[in-house]
Parts: C-alpha cells; sequence; structure tokens
C-alpha cells in the first residue's frame, strides 16, 4: 500500500518538510563543492589554443585565394580524397579538393593536375547544382590558371550572382579582368573588394592593380603591407616575391634580390622568387650563382618563363648549344600544359619572336589577342610583327601596350624598348630615342640579350640635333 504524506499528523508532516529541505542544501553544497574540486583539480590550459594542423592551415588559405605550403596542401588533398571516398555526396569536400589541386598544379607549374581539379569541381557542382558558390569559385580559379580569362571571368561572376557579398571570388575577377586588358573592370571589382574585406591577400591584389596602372610606388606601399601582415609563411614569401618583381622593375637589382632572398627564406618551395633570385644575380654579375639558381628552380618548378630566362642569360654569355636546349624544354613544357588544359602560348610566341620563327610568333600572338587582349599581349603581339617586318601595324600594338590613355600604364623598360625598337624602324629618331632612353633609365639590367641592343641603338642615334642644325 501507497503511504502519502498527508496520512502523518502537521506536526510529523513539518519535520519531513525540514529534514528533506536540509537535505537538499546539504547535497547541493556538496555538488558546489565537488565542483570546485573538480575546477582545482582540472588543468587549466594556459596560453592561447594550439594552432591548427597542416589540412586546416592549407584549407583556410586554398578557400580564403592565398597561397598555400606545399606540404599542407598534400596533406589536405589527402584527408579529402579520403573524405569523398566515403562520403562521395559531400559537395563542399569535391570543392575543397577542386581548388586545392588547383593551388597544387599552380605552385608546382605542373598542369596535369588540372583534369583531376575540373573533375572534383564538377563533381561538386553535380552533387550539390544549385548554390554552390565554392565550386564555382573553384572553377574560375582553374580558368585563370589555365589563362582563361574569358571563362574565369565567367564562373567568378556566376559565384557572385549567388553570393554578391562573397569576397574572396573578387581576387578571381580581379584577375580575370586583368588577363583580357579590363583595366577598368579590375579596379571596379578592387574597390567592391576593399568595401567588403580588410587584410594582407587584399592589399596584395590592390598593389597588382596599383602596378597595371602606373602607381608604382603605392603597389610597392600595398605589398609591404600584405608582407607584414600575412599570417603563414606561405603567403607571407609569395608578397615578397612580389615586391622583388617591383623592385625588379625599377632596376633595383640589390632591393629585388633582398625580397627574392627573404621570400626563399621564408618558404623553400617559392620558385617564383627563386627565379627572380637568379635574375637579379645576373644583373649584379654574379652569373655562376644566377645560372645555378635559374636550374634550381627550374627542376622543382618547370615553368616555360624561367627556362626562356635561363636560355636568354646562356644566348648573353656565348653559350648558343646550351640556349638551344632551353629553348627545347621551353617547347616541351608548352606542349605538356596544354595537355592539361593550361594556354602557355605567350610565352612560347615570345621565345619563337627572339630566338624561331617570328611569323610562327605572329599567328600565335594573333590568336591570343583575340582571347585575351591584354597589355602583355599587346606587346609581343607589337614585337611579333617587328620581327616579321609589319612595323606600322606593330607600333599601333606598342602604342597601345606603353600609353596610358590606352591601358598601358606599366612602367615597363621591355614594352619601352619595344617602342623604340620599332620606331628606329620607321625612321622616328626622336622618338625611338625618347623611347630607348626611357627603357634604360626604367631598370637599365631588364635583359641580358636586349639591354647592349638598345645602348647600342640610342649610339647609334646619337644626341638630338640643335635649333641651329634643325635650321640648316
Amino acid at each position: 500500500m501507497k503511504i502519502q504524506a498527508s496520512a502523518f499528523p502537521a506536526p510529523r508532516r513539518r519535520r519531513f518538510r525540514m529534514v528533506g529541505a536540509v537535505l537538499a542544501v546539504a547535497l547541493a553544497g556538496c555538488l558546489v563543492a565537488g565542483g570546485l574540486w573538480a575546477l582545482r583539480s582540472s588543468p587549466v590550459p594556459k596560453g592561447p589554443p594550439p594552432a591548427p594542423g597542416p589540412a586546416a592551415q592549407a584549407r583556410s588559405a586554398v578557400t580564403a585565394g592565398v597561397p598555400a605550403a606545399l606540404p599542407d596542401l598534400a596533406v589536405l588533398i589527402d584527408e579529402r580524397e579520403t573524405r569523398v571516398r566515403t562520403h562521395p555526396r559531400d559537395a563542399a569536400s569535391w570543392a575543397v579538393l577542386g581548388t586545392a589541386y588547383v593551388e597544387q598544379g599552380r605552385r608546382l607549374a605542373d598542369a596535369a593536375f588540372y583534369p583531376t581539379a575540373e573533375k572534383a569541381l564538377r563533381t561538386s557542382l553535380r552533387v550539390r547544382p544549385r548554390g554552390n558558390a565554392p565550386a564555382l569559385e573553384g572553377l574560375a580559379a582553374l580558368s585563370n590558371a589555365r589563362r582563361d580569362f574569358r571563362s574565369g571571368r565567367k564562373w567568378a561572376q556566376a559565384a557572385l550572382k549567388l553570393e554578391p557579398r562573397r569576397w574572396t571570388t573578387y581576387p578571381l575577377l580581379i584577375d580575370a579582368c586583368t588577363g583580357l586588358g579590363d583595366h577598368k573592370g579590375a579596379k571596379r571589382s578592387l574597390d567592391r573588394l576593399d568595401e567588403l574585406h580588410s587584410g594582407p591577400a587584399v592589399r596584395a591584389r590592390a598593389a597588382g592593380v596599383y602596378r597595371d596602372l602606373g602607381w608604382r610606388e603605392d603597389a610597392a606601399a600595398a605589398l609591404s603591407d600584405a608582407a607584414a601582415a600575412a599570417e603563414q609563411p606561405a603567403e607571407r614569401a609569395a608578397w615578397l616575391e612580389r615586391g622583388g618583381q617591383l623592385a625588379w622593375e625599377r632596376g633595383d637589382r640589390e632591393a629585388a634580390l633582398r625580397h627574392f632572398s627573404e621570400a626563399v627564406r621564408t618558404d623553400p618551395d617559392q620558385r617564383a622568387a627563386q627565379a627572380g633570385q637568379a635574375r637579379a644575380l645576373a644583373a649584379l654579375g654574379r652569373t655562376s650563382e644566377a645560372l645555378s639558381t635559374y636550374r634550381v628552380a627550374l627542376a622543382k618548378q618547370p615553368a616555360p618563363e624561367y627556362a626562356l630566362e635561363l636560355g636568354e642569360l646562356y644566348e648573353s654569355l656565348g653559350l648558343g648549344q646550351a640556349a638551344r636546349v632551353q629553348y627545347d624544354l621551353l617547347r616541351t613544357q608548352v606542349r605538356n600544359a596544354a595537355a592539361g588544359g593550361a594556354d602557355e602560348e605567350l610565352v612560347l610566341a615570345r621565345m619563337e619572336t627572339d630566338h624561331g620563327n617570328a611569323v610562327e610568333a605572329v599567328r600565335l600572338l594573333r590568336a591570343q589577342w583575340s582571347r585575351q587582349p591584354s597589355i602583355a599581349v599587346a606587346d609581343a603581339l607589337a614585337w611579333a610583327l617587328h620581327a616579321a617586318g609589319q612595323d606600322k601595324e606593330a607600333l599601333k600594338l606598342a602604342v597601345r601596350a606603353t600609353e596610358p590613355l590606352h591601358g598601358g600604364g606599366v612602367r615597363s623598360a621591355l614594352y619601352a624598348y619595344h617602342r623604340g625598337m620599332i620606331e628606329r624602324s620607321l625612321e622616328r629618331y626622336g622618338a625611338a630615342r625618347r623611347h630607348l632612353r626611357e627603357a634604360l633609365q626604367i631598370n637599365p639590367y631588364f635583359s641580358p640579350l636586349h639591354v647592349p641592343l638598345a645602348r647600342a641603338a640610342l649610339a647609334r642615334l646619337g644626341e638630338p640635333p640643335t635649333s641651329a642644325q634643325r635650321v640648316q
């Protein structure tokens, strides 16, 4: 039979309630004391939380569009591959995997990674066909890496249509606009990026736009800020390398070498900086060091640009056979890139103009111009047309590459040299003299092959005639 409290007389019921209350208070005290003892006996964490692991660091980098360390990328790719094998409908993991492959291919100059990247990104879109901005962003990054800037712009705009405030897409749109020669579009995209986000990645992207507009001091300041604020070594090394490029473009060999060397110390896999070291060492007369540094960079990152630079350095030293080996290597590298869907024909055409078949260079560059009418292509096509004897058409493109009114705001010694030599062929001696001098003032070391030719051409042009001479 169940006994109820109401069966007891009132005094006894009050005593039961008092005892219950005392027990409850005692129990609460025990719990509090026990909790305090547990807190005292548990170790209190000291200092900042543990740093994220390699995969997390790489994922943070690739999803933010900043350079990632190669060892971290390898860990991330292995982790995401394992994930999608067991969870094949994880669209987010497919997108991260594809973007990581793009970054790996870019850093290794190996386009063989790009088809795998595309497969992963398109799988992400197939699994999640709607609202999948990360996959669209990854396809934009892939297209830019392949130098297919029209597709890069298309994918970036599609991602922004889904998420207009997605700041990580704007750097990709800036790159695509720059590759298409749309500097106004690049500046508009930068302005929008500045409204949405701040930080080293944004400052570095601003530096690229400033450089293309001819704002060299602003570009250098932005890169300095970016390098100082970068959180990971690979990112800092990338911004240091770009700072070295700016120093090189203004002819400051020592500053360029400092930037490049610091970038390599920060991230030994920063091969663009290693090639920059070689370029600066050659300009400083440290030729043996330059040759060995170029060879190491090429062995680790077989970029056609490095093969062209090394070949021209060999040629300037009278080592024609060694130069031809590099030019043949460049052709192989361009074919390998094409097999992965990447377009390196701009570098191939530059090599053909000076060391091969200028008519073939014109053909390649006309096709490039129809796809991506950038300032770099305008300059290369102008020089190829000059080499093929078509100076009048060449001059129109050379003017476009060097006049801010037409978008050519970059202060490039090479572009000024090309324009000066074209003008000299057209007997426009005053303009030729002015632009050849400008090239040597911007960077007296811009090319081991062409600087001596520029000096010789300028010497043959002589000084401009005086007023009295013009009257006579």
